[in-house]
């Protein structure tokens, strides 16, 4: 062979390599490109709708007592360290739950958060803080509430004239418990725990969450106070305004177990009434 045609004949092997090579090299790209699509890396997040949280008090009174558009209630229960309630009071407060909604399906997450280092906290600040630290949404059938157990008071407290603020719902599915307040209290009664003050004022607030006293559930006879908004006048009902407020609910508490009654009042008949007007039991 000449040696011409030798080296003509090594170009076209080498060419077949090199073409064979590039297309190894091209399908193998082609592959892992493919793989990575298919593995769902590359899917941009869901969206959250936070709208639907994001009403006023007592607008969401129906969803949460019937089970019409909700048949799952979950509840995220944020706190500061140190300041998580007690499962006695969590454990009354989903029977309370359970006794006047059909929310048979009832979970609780829990959400350990920094302190805010305030001392003491609005209304605003503490929706600015839900902002930030709110992961529970409805979602699909389940309807989402945010409840925050504070380690700062209420900036509306006058301990002076004895005036302190156990909690307060700001929205249609928010609440806040200041349990530094809470735990104060308890200390001043023997006779009273931190799991039955949490229990009670849990109750209370959620009341309003229910659309108590006329806030999104219209009452069926009248009897709010006209003394105190948005409270019931019935005695020893639960929604009474002093529930609400440290020294009322010391003296209701403490006065209901000397007689050998449990701690933590129930709604009145006319309470009762109300939400099963609105879709509750």
């Amino acid at each position: 062979m000449k040696t011409e045609d030798r080296y003509e004949g090594l170009r076209y092997f080498f060419n077949i390599r090199k073409h064979a090579i590039l297309s190894l090299l091209i399908f193998t790209l082609f592959f892992i490109g493919c793989s990575k699509d298919s593995d769902g890396t590359n899917e941009t997040p869901k969206a959250v709708d936070k709208t639907a949280n994001l009403k006023a008090a007592g607008e969401s009174a129906n969803d949460i007592l019937s089970n019409d558009n909700f048949d799952k209630l979950l509840i995220e229960v944020a706190y500061v360290e140190d300041f998580r309630p007690k499962s006695d009071a969590i454990t009354d407060f989903e029977a309370f739950l359970k006794k006047h909604t059909f929310k048979d399906n009832i979970e609780v997450m829990y959400n350990e958060l920094p302190s805010p280092e305030k001392d003491s906290l609005s209304l605003n600040e503490i929706a600015d803080l839900e902002k930030e630290n709110r992961t529970a949404y409805n979602d699909g059938k389940t309807l989402a509430i945010y409840i925050y157990f504070a380690d700062a008071p209420s900036e509306t407290d006058d301990e002076d004239e004895d005036l302190v603020t156990l909690g307060a719902v700001y929205r249609n599915t928010s609440m806040v418990i200041h349990e530094s307040t809470v735990k104060k209290l308890a200390k001043q009664s023997f006779l009273i725990s931190e799991a039955d003050i949490e229990a009670a004022t849990l109750n209370h607030e959620f009341g309003h969450l229910f659309g108590l006293v006329d806030l999104g559930t219209t009452p069926v006879n009248e009897h709010e106070d006209p003394e105190a908004e948005n409270h019931c006048n019935e005695e020893n009902c639960l929604m009474r305004a002093e529930l609400q407020f440290g020294t009322g609910m010391k003296k209701m508490l403490a006065s209901r177990v000397s007689k050998g009654l449990s701690s933590a009042p129930g709604l009145d008949p006319e309470c009762i009434l109300d939400l099963q007007s609105n879709g509750g039991r």
